[in-house]
């Protein structure tokens, strides 16, 4: 159910701290930790502590929490000195995405420069 952590999924075991992690930064609605396979120098997940599959029923479900998820990304590129430079924030929604994970997650990416279109 939405809302409710997943037994079966790897995030809501992080936010749990089942599994580890190198947390970035934390809220009271949120953490931020490094993905394992970064794809720039900056490469840092945002994820609700709550269990969506996506973004978008984040965001229907709880606009205020998808708020906070941008809010701390946003916080995560000023810490790890992306702003200047420019920094990308990504939802993969759904495996013809990219999406490997099912939980809501934002991938704050910087330190390089990011060629558009993605992919």
């Amino acid at each position: 159910m939405a809302g409710e952590p997943q037994a079966d999924c790897l995030f809501c075991k992080i936010v749990a701290g089942d599994v580890p992690a190198t947390m970035v930064r934390e809220t009271e609605t949120a953490v931020a930790f490094r993905d394992i396979n970064p794809q720039a120098p900056t490469h840092v997940l945002v994820i609700p502590r709550v269990h969506y599959p996506d973004a978008a029923s984040l965001a229907v479900a709880e606009p205020a929490l998808a708020a906070d998820v941008l809010r701390l990304a946003g916080e995560v590129a000023e810490q790890e000195k992306t702003i200047d430079s420019g920094y990308r924030i990504v939802f993969n929604t759904g495996s013809g995405a990219g999406q490997t994970v099912f939980h809501a997650h934002a991938h704050v990416l910087g330190g390089r420069g990011l060629a558009w279109p993605p992919g």
